[in-house]
């Protein structure tokens, strides 16, 4: 079977799952066409069986904005033409299920079948979907795929309730390779390794919180020596540099911006934050959890779905800071309590492996039409 996979190409949860689930695939030997306007970040192009097409977006004058919609279906047209597609799945209702729908009907003209797989990650839903001026495409983009998947129960919910859907939704949760976090690495000359090691994994947008992230952690290193691992980039880091500095833990917290080795980084971490507004699913905290990491996350979207309170971490109200720290500060000092969680966090990662997720969507596959 040939399979072209839409999606961002850029280190957000859905960039991430899309391009683990067409590497996997690959490995079960299906041949995988990646669409997308650059190469995702993590993606090796380590076998003949995945393959990877640029949308070029041409930049006329005339458009104020580029049409990278119109750029997108005109080159699933010719992808699936040249190399015989046989579904399309696309990770966001918009614009990727919006243009490959404009694609379907300019194949059905000339005679080709291409079904639509589209997998509802969060962002297209509640924040873009539920902006009036883009719901009437989001319902058409939903209800005029050939079948729909949605990351959490959450998100399914959210979905129902802000479209008139006329689909079935299915839940297919967000995925974890295992053998990617059964390493252990020494901490880097950066650590102290009497200092324990605390970690945020985002895209530093405001939905993530970020600046509780440092408050939190400026509660914790009050009562145990610690070091801040802030991993990734985007508008708020500047912010919570400046925050940093303001608490004089400046020294403490190390960012290191966007990186490809987030698993060596969680293998010698001890807790993991992720206090978002926001999440569809959680995946970074996931990922924390298959590293035998406990997590302190907000209770809020499909976060609850993933981390269970008081097994694989704890979990508080956004914006309780106060909570949050408690629950650090206890887990990080007592050492039973601690390699107990450690221990429920990566049995709960087990229930999301790869190898138990990917099914799901291949029998997807085999059932279309």
């Amino acid at each position: 079977m040939i399979i072209g996979i839409v999606c961002y190409p850029t280190f957000g949860g859905s960039g991430v799952l899309a391009t683990e689930l067409g590497i996997e695939l690959s490995r079960k030997g299906y041949e995988i066409h990646f669409i997308t306007y650059n190469q995702p970040v993590k993606l090796e192009l380590f076998s003949n069986k995945v393959h990877f097409h640029e949308v070029e977006v041409p930049n006329y004058p005339l458009f104020h904005y580029p049409p990278y919609e119109l750029a997108l279906s005109s080159r699933l047209v010719g992808i699936v033409k040249k190399y015989k597609i046989n579904i399309l799945h696309v990770h966001y209702a918009i614009p990727h299920a919006y243009a490959a729908l404009m694609a379907k009907q300019m194949l059905d003209s000339i005679g080709i079948k291409i079904p639509v797989v589209t997998t509802l990650h969060g962002t297209d839903i509640t924040l873009v979907g539920s902006n009036p001026s883009y719901k009437t495409a989001v319902e058409f983009s939903i209800n005029n795929s050939d079948y729909v998947t949605a990351v959490s129960e959450s998100l399914k919910k959210d979905t129902l309730s802000l479209f008139e859907i006329k689909k079935d939704v299915e839940v297919i949760p967000n995925f974890v390779n295992l053998e990617k976090y059964n390493s252990t690495t020494s901490k880097t000359n950066l650590l102290n390794n009497n200092h324990k090691i605390i970690t945020h994994v985002s895209n530093f947008r405001k939905v993530k919180r970020i600046i509780d992230v440092i408050d939190v952690f400026d509660g914790i290193q009050k009562e145990i020596p610690a070091k801040l691992l802030m991993i990734g980039d985007g508008p708020e880091k500047n912010k919570a540099e400046k925050k940093a500095k303001r608490l004089g833990i400046k020294d403490k917290v190390i960012f290191f911006g966007k990186s490809n080795e987030t698993n060596k980084i969680l293998s010698f971490t001890d807790l993991f934050l992720l206090p978002s507004e926001i999440e569809s699913f959680g995946l970074s905290a996931l990922e924390a959890m298959a590293a035998k990491v406990p997590v302190i996350t907000s209770n809020t979207g499909g976060i609850p779905e993933v981390n269970i309170n008081n097994f694989s971490g704890r979990l508080s109200d956004v914006g309780d800071i106060e909570k949050m720290t408690t629950d650090a500060i206890e887990i990080l000092s007592d050492k039973n309590l601690h390699k107990t969680f450690k221990m429920n966090a990566r049995k709960r990662a087990e229930d999301f492996d790869i190898h138990k997720i990917v099914p799901k969507y291949e029998n997807i596959y085999n059932n279309l039409d």
